[in-house]
């Protein structure tokens, strides 16, 4: 039976430190922006009193999605008995975690005064969804947190199914309770339908991948550390479902608003006369995010690197113009306060809102995908997260674990 083997990477070369250097400049940088904008307030970015919620909770809605998918690797092979996936679990459960963590940097620094998060917590009103998600990520970071100590400590491996499983169904309620946000938001025409919880859960399943994909292929890369076939194979599959099923949801969420008389409007500024967000739609999350990937994903070399890198990379490009679409989109377009009548004053009604980002909500979004590089960087130099090598004669489907350390000793099965 093939033996895995993990260890820590090394660290010494020009390009892990010069990583690291980035990834902390760009979280000091957002640090910096979150105090510009507490100092002199939100009038310094491009959100007004119409569109409150900008770039960085784009970013950040798009991390915390991207996180419970991440961790739906090591839910297959934990829960589901793919162990062909069980040397990739601990960068799967790593990166669920630093992606969920960059997320809250981002909404926490908007914030202006981050300790008022605490508030959701110590106050919750339980009427309302943005608290119950305040215990949904806090119940993710520990349950994620066991899940790992339960697969890299040898002695509690017998626990880690158990694990696994809860991990698997809090993370499945964990982003129906953020695609509920704006599931249950009755006031924009963009949003109130139930079908935004479970395209928000197979969003996450693409975009958690995609990231997991470039994180892997792209650490193994530097790290001279092999990537079979075996493993690459399994991975495509598995991103070219979730891409055809965002793109199935798209549809549906779609063709369902041109169905109902009240949603026909946006419909028509989205898929249509909407400018930029038109734009995003069509070309960002349709052709780049959707047709780009199936294409090159169903093609001949589909399973190579390169393949998988390019893929994974318009997955995210696309994402990112869907989240934007949801969030942005669905503020930028006039409210509608009493559906069916017409309604004349001089403040902003009927006229489509405008919205730039500014440099410093721009500079905070991207501080939290700092953030999660750094935290990746750090912990994968401490602590042995990723195997020697995925090569196919050792990624055996009835092979077991075996740690080793820096120093070159192997624990005791």
């Amino acid at each position: 039976m093939a033996t895995m083997h993990y260890r820590e990477i090394p660290g010494r070369s020009f390009l892990y430190w010069a990583g690291l250097a980035v990834c902390a400049l760009l979280t000091v940088a957002g640090v910096g922006a979150g105090l510009y904008m507490r100092a002199e307030g939100h009038h310094v970015t491009g959100m007004n009193q119409q569109i409150v919620w900008g770039i960085e909770h784009v970013f950040a809605v798009f991390l915390i999605v991207a996180a419970s998918g991440a961790l739906n690797v090591a839910s297959i092979a934990s829960v589901f008995g793919r162990t062909i996936y069980k040397p990739l679990s601990r960068l799967s459960g790593l990166l669920a975690i630093a992606l969920l963590i960059g997320g809250l940097w981002d909404l926490v620094l908007d914030l202006g005064r981050p300790g008022h998060v605490l508030d959701a917590i110590i106050y919750g009103n339980f009427r309302s969804i943005f608290a119950w998600n305040m215990y949904l990520y806090a119940g993710f970071l520990l349950i994620t947190g066991f899940y790992l100590w339960f697969m890299m400590e040898r002695r509690l491996n017998r626990y880690s199914h158990a694990m696994g499983v809860t991990a698997f169904l809090w993370r499945l309620t964990l982003t129906t309770g953020t695609g509920s946000i704006f599931g249950f938001l009755v006031s924009r025409s963009a949003y109130d339908t139930a079908l935004l919880a479970p395209m928000f859960i197979i969003m996450s399943f693409a975009y958690g991948l995609a990231t997991f994909l470039l994180i892997l292929i792209g650490g193994f890369r530097a790290l001279a550390r092999p990537v079979g076939e075996r493993i690459r194979g399994r991975l495509k599959i598995l991103l070219t479902v979730f891409v055809a099923a965002v793109l199935y949801f798209a549809v549906v969420y779609n063709l369902t608003n041109l169905y109902m008389p009240g949603q026909r409007a946006f419909e028509g500024f989205v898929l249509l006369h909407g400018g930029v967000y038109t734009m995003l739609f069509w070309v960002g999350q349709i052709l780049i995010g959707g047709v780009f990937p199936l294409v090159l994903l169903l093609g001949k070399k589909g399973a190579s690197a390169r393949t998988l890198v390019m893929a994974s990379v318009a997955v995210l490009i696309g994402g990112l113009a869907q989240v934007y679409i949801i969030i942005v989109g669905a503020q930028a377009y006039p409210q509608q306060l009493f559906p069916g009548m017409i309604v004349h004053s001089s403040f902003y009604d009927g006229v489509v809102n405008p919205y730039i980002p500014g440099w410093p909500e721009t500079t905070l979004a991207v501080s939290g995908v700092g953030l999660v590089g750094l935290i990746v960087l750090l912990a994968v130099r401490v602590l042995p997260f990723l195997p020697l090598s995925l090569a196919d004669e050792v990624t055996d489907v009835h092979g077991h674990d075996q740690t080793v350390t820096a120093a070159g000793a192997a624990a005791t099965p």
